[in-house]
Order: C-alpha cells, then sequence, then structure tokens
C-alpha cells in the first residue's frame, strides 16, 4: 500500500518548489540575501532602495522564502512598514539556492518555444540534470536535523521543478490514458523519439513511478498516483512564463509581460493549461455550490430567485451544469414551464462568450450571453433591463475564483485610519499596493455588487492566503506558497478569509451561515464558498 498522505505532501512541495526556485535564485544571485543575512533586520523599503528594485514584486518574493520558513515576515499595521527577519533556516538555506540554477536555465531555455510539445525539450540538458539529481547534487547529508530538512527541502523543490512541467505535457497529451496506466508499453508506443522519451522514462522510474524490464515500462501504485493527479500541477505550471522572467520583474521591467496588443493571447499564463488544470480541481467545490443551488430552488416558489448570472462564465459550463441541477433535481425544475429560469453568461471577453454560446445551444439551453465586466455592475444591470427586461436584483449571481482577479482601481474613498490584518503581499505592475488600499478597493468593488445582490445573494467560490508563518509551519499541506506567488506576480488580490468577511460586511453583505464552507475546514484554508446577502 502507498501512504496516500505521504504522496499528497510531496505534490504541495513540488508547487512550492515550481514558484520558489526562480524568486529565491535571483534574490540569491543580486545578493539581496547576503544582504538581509548581514543586516539580520531590514524594512522592505530599504532593500527597494538600495537594490532599485520593484518594490511590489520584491514583497512578493521575499514572502514566497518567508512562507517556506526561510524568513520571517512582520507587518506593522499602524505604520502599514514590512520588515523582513532571518531566522534559524536563513544562513543554512541561501548558501544553497545556487542549487535551482540548472533547473532554471532549462526553464529559461524551454520557454523560448511556448509550446506544449515534449519535442521541444532539451532532452540531453535534462538527463544531465536528472543524472545530477539523482546524485543529490553532490550534497551529503548533514547530521545536523536542520540542514538535514532543508538540504531535502530544497532537493524536492528541484524534483517539482523538473516533474511538474513535464506530467503537465503528458496529462495534457494523453499518456495518461487508460491504456497506458493499466499494461505496460514502449516508449515508441508514444514518442516518436523513443530515445528522447526514455530519458525521461528511467528518470520517473528512479523516483519509482514506474517498473521497467526488458525496455517496457509499467506504472507502479506510486507513479499512478502522480499521473492522476497531474492537472494538479497544471495551474502552477501554466503560469512558469512569468516565473521565467523574474529578474525583470524584481529588478527591471515590471510590464514585461503586460505589452501585448489588443486581441492578442496574454503572455504571463499559459491560459488552456490553466484552463485544464484547475478543471480537476474545482470539482469538488462545484459538488458543495450544487448543494447551495439545489436549497435554494426547493424553497417556495415566492422566495426563490429568477434566475442565475455567471459573471465570468468562460465556456459556459458551469452554466450548463447548474441548469441540469435545477432542472432534475430540484422543486423548480418541475415547473420551469410556469417559472422559466433566466439564465444569464457574462464575460469580458469575446471569445468566451463565443464559445459559451455555442455551447449553450448544442446543450439546447435558453440563456442570455452577454458582454460583462465584474467591475462595472451597474453598466451589467442596464444591459439586462433595457434590452432583456431581467432585474439584475431578482437573479441569483455566481462566480468562480473572480473577484480577486478584478482590475485595480484606486479606490475614490481611502478609509482614514483603516488597520488591515491582513498579512498578504500586493503589487499592480511592480508597485506595492498597501494592504490597507486593497480592502478598499474590496470594499468598493463589493458596494457596487452590493444594490444588485442583497437580495438573493453572491454565491462565490474565492481564493485567499494564509499567513506566511502559518505557511511556514505546515509545509506538505497547502498550496499557499503556490497561490501567493502566481497571484502575487499576476496582480490578483487574494485576502485571508477573515478579512473577506469583515469587508463585505463593510459593504452590508454577510455570509450566510447554513451556506459557508471552506476547505480545508482550518486555519489553512485557501478556498471559502459564500452566499453573500444583505440580511446579517
Amino acid at each position: 500500500m502507498i501512504d496516500k498522505i505521504t504522496l499528497r505532501s510531496t505534490i504541495f512541495k513540488h508547487l512550492d518548489g515550481l514558484v520558489t526556485a526562480p524568486v529565491a535564485h535571483v534574490l540569491y544571485e543580486k545578493g539581496v540575501l547576503s544582504y538581509i543575512l548581514d543586516k539580520k533586520e531590514v524594512t522592505l523599503s530599504e532593500l527597494s532602495e538600495h537594490f532599485k528594485a520593484n518594490e511590489g514584486y520584491l514583497n512578493v518574493g521575499l514572502r514566497v522564502l518567508c512562507s517556506q520558513g526561510f524568513l520571517n515576515y512582520h507587518i506593522n499595521t499602524s505604520t502599514d512598514q514590512i520588515t523582513f527577519a532571518i531566522n534559524e533556516k536563513s544562513a543554512i538555506a541561501f548558501p544553497m539556492f545556487y542549487l535551482y540554477e540548472d533547473v532554471l536555465d532549462l526553464l529559461h531555455f524551454t520557454m523560448q518555444f511556448r509550446t506544449r510539445l515534449l519535442d521541444d525539450i532539451p532532452f540531453v540538458r535534462l538527463g544531465l540534470i536528472f543524472d545530477l539529481y539523482k546524485k543529490n547534487y553532490g550534497i551529503s547529508f548533514s547530521n545536523d536535523a536542520l540542514t538535514n530538512e532543508i538540504q531535502h527541502q530544497i532537493l524536492t523543490h528541484i524534483e517539482g521543478c523538473l516533474v511538474g512541467p513535464i506530467l503537465v505535457r503528458l496529462g495534457m497529451s494523453g499518456m495518461f490514458h487508460k491504456y497506458f496506466m493499466e499494461i505496460s508499453f514502449r516508449p515508441e508506443e508514444f514518442h516518436k523519439s523513443p530515445e528522447n522519451f526514455k530519458i525521461i522514462l528511467d528518470f520517473f522510474a528512479d523516483l519509482g513511478w514506474f517498473t521497467q524490464k526488458k525496455g517496457n515500462y509499467q506504472f507502479t501504485e506510486k507513479g499512478l498516483f502522480f499521473a492522476k493527479r497531474a492537472s494538479a500541477y497544471g495551474v502552477t505550471v501554466s503560469y512558469l512564463p512569468t516565473f521565467s522572467k523574474m529578474e525583470d520583474l524584481i529588478f527591471g521591467n515590471p510590464n514585461i509581460l503586460r505589452t501585448v496588443a489588443e486581441g492578442e493571447d496574454e503572455i504571463h499564463v499559459d491560459r488552456e493549461m490553466n484552463v485544464w488544470g484547475s478543471g480537476g480541481a474545482h470539482d469538488t467545490y462545484f459538488k458543495v455550490v450544487d448543494e447551495i443551488i439545489i436549497k435554494l430552488f426547493n424553497l417556495p416558489i415566492e422566495d426563490q430567485p429568477k434566475g442565475i448570472l455567471d459573471m465570468g462564465c468562460g465556456n459556459g459550463a458551469f452554466i450548463e451544469h447548474i441548469y441540469n441541477v435545477i432542472e432534475r433535481q430540484t422543486l423548480r425544475g418541475k415547473m420551469l414551464d410556469d417559472y422559466p429560469l433566466f439564465l444569464v453568461g457574462a464575460d469580458y471577453n469575446q471569445a468566451a462568450l463565443k464559445v459559451t454560446r455555442a455551447n449553450l445551444i448544442k446543450a439546447d439551453i435558453w440563456a442570455k450571453v452577454i458582454w460583462g465586466d465584474i467591475g462595472q455592475p451597474d453598466l451589467l444591470a442596464n444591459d439586462l433591463l433595457e434590452n432583456y427586461n431581467i432585474d439584475l436584483k431578482d437573479l441569483l449571481n455566481v462566480r468562480t475564483f473572480l473577484d480577486h482577479n478584478r482590475i485595480w482601481e484606486m479606490p475614490k474613498h481611502v478609509t482614514k485610519g483603516r488597520v488591515s490584518h491582513s498579512t498578504g503581499a500586493f503589487a499592480h505592475r511592480g508597485e506595492r499596493i498597501s494592504n490597507g488600499l486593497v480592502e478598499d478597493n474590496l470594499l468598493e468593488h463589493l458596494n457596487k455588487w452590493s444594490p444588485y445582490v442583497r437580495k438573493f445573494g453572491l454565491l462565490m467560490i474565492e481564493l485567499h492566503t494564509i499567513a506566511p508563518n502559518l505557511t511556514a509551519a505546515n509545509l506538505g499541506k497547502t498550496a499557499a506558497t503556490a497561490y501567493d506567488a502566481t497571484h502575487g506576480f499576476s496582480d490578483q488580490y487574494i485576502v485571508e478569509i477573515p478579512v473577506l468577511h469583515k469587508i463585505a460586511a463593510e459593504a452590508g453583505l454577510y455570509p450566510d451561515a447554513n451556506f459557508f464552507s471552506r476547505f480545508p475546514d482550518s486555519n489553512l484554508a485557501t478556498v471559502s464558498i459564500n452566499l453573500l446577502k444583505g440580511n446579517g
């Protein structure tokens, strides 16, 4: 029997590695870490000034190291000053960050191609790194427990940088089809360059993921565990284009990934991979949302919303899913002739609207699919009322992992004396945004929606940060480091659950206790499901 808890922990540590390696190495190379070691304690502003760094992204980067336990992070809530201090791990870990160099060279090389094909992997270079990794990069494991722990932590980071992108490429290209999972196969059955592909298979065999007999490979139970969870790596790996530009983001042009002409694809993230990766993870949350939808649409008809608006409808799959749940499993589903369900899919992206329309027509579901901006609900409300005679207030508003990805706007009203208790690191185009401003921005955002969602509610699945010291004390139990890094460097604003609830209350919206869930259900929660309504 395999130890699933340990293997799941390894996945979290791999994700840590994918985001920590690029950050740690550039801060090591630029001398930031030796400066901190020398000073023992230093403010973010001093570091930014001394190294001519982009303060916002420097903060995100250093907080990543804090979440891995390599530094201590402190925000003075009254002065908004951020301080980094060394701890017992700093002097041991920092000199070892040179070990990340090979996997980062590989990352920069593969990013030139911008494809997901295995053909573009430099197999010879990969083979050399695999050999170094097999020999633990020549590390002699220390008898000192703390040093030994850090040595293994960094090697696991490197392992994550190696296996993550390969697992995702294989997963997206069909390698984990049942055929390959259930019987033994030869490299030539999957890849046109079997000798090259064999380099990867042999590495996986060394990790205990495959057995190899007379040129035939077969998954082990351990290998199947990782193969079936390849999508767990997808979202983090999809941001590797961002991590390949870490030096620019922190010390150079913070807009390097934002110079995209209208109509061109974004370059900071591989969106198709991102969607593929998030699909598997979202299933868990959608089951909880289903239960909420069923309860709401089993209420007496006069207490039910007239329909649902899905903001950020993507490809329309969520609308289709919700419709099927209501039709098949609720009281409303039996009354659709008399009380039709108004379904609205709104998205900022025209391509998404096109796909949604096509998918809903194919599924024979009637829905309005319209352009909408999460930051402009008034426009959306007017459009619905004028063109379709639908009152936004009569709909249940739903959205998934969207509110933190709103376009940054400087708050029009700054709350005097606001004390933020968020530990998050927030930036916009490299500039640091204070946590108080992020809260004011969130308040203005929710205030815009408040009039429209007070009655039937805003059902939202949202992503959150947790304090770096909490993450550091629970390595292998949370993906918080990866979430913080991917979102921090791409100007997204994930706050802690209590902070969301506090700001929602300021906007007159309160989570319905009957419908609140968090994942995991502990102080490590990084995902929440809330039905925010106006009846606190």
